[in-house]
């Protein structure tokens, strides 16, 4: 079962930059965290039940430095909220959608997270997140 947007993930070249034009448009940065896996630093503003996630990359090689480099700063992913990421990502390989991802990992806040390719959701980078709270 999807459950809600989770948050949308944002590309940004300067985190501390990015962050001060949200909070002058009245938002709150709660946390600020470091994910070497994916070699990005993320700053998450809740809105509602949804997140922003900015998204800075720690390395040039990294995916978001790679999407800054080909399309410049802007949104670089949706992501769903879900009960079962297994589940799901097996429901969408049966179904024949293209993944990135075909088990879980951890992402930013300990979320398990994973991919569908965006050539299978209409050219959108679709992360499927599950968190343990929720």
């Amino acid at each position: 079962m999807i459950k809600k947007i989770d948050h949308v993930g944002i590309a940004v070249k300067n985190l501390e930059e990015a962050m001060k034009v949200w909070e002058g448009l009245g938002l709150k940065v709660d946390e600020v965290e470091e994910v070497p896996d994916q070699k990005v630093r993320t700053a998450i503003i809740h809105v509602g039940e949804s997140r922003i996630e900015l998204l800075e990359p720690t390395a040039e090689d990294s995916p978001i430095a790679r999407f800054i480099a080909k399309r410049g700063e802007g949104i670089h992913h949706i992501a769903l909220g879900v009960g079962n990421i297994e589940e799901h990502l097996n429901k969408l390989k049966e179904s024949g959608y293209r993944l990135i991802d075909e088990k879980p990992r951890v992402g930013a806040g300990g979320a398990r997270i994973a991919f569908v390719h965006p050539k299978a959701v209409t050219g959108v980078l679709l992360e499927l997140c599950e968190r343990g709270s929720e």
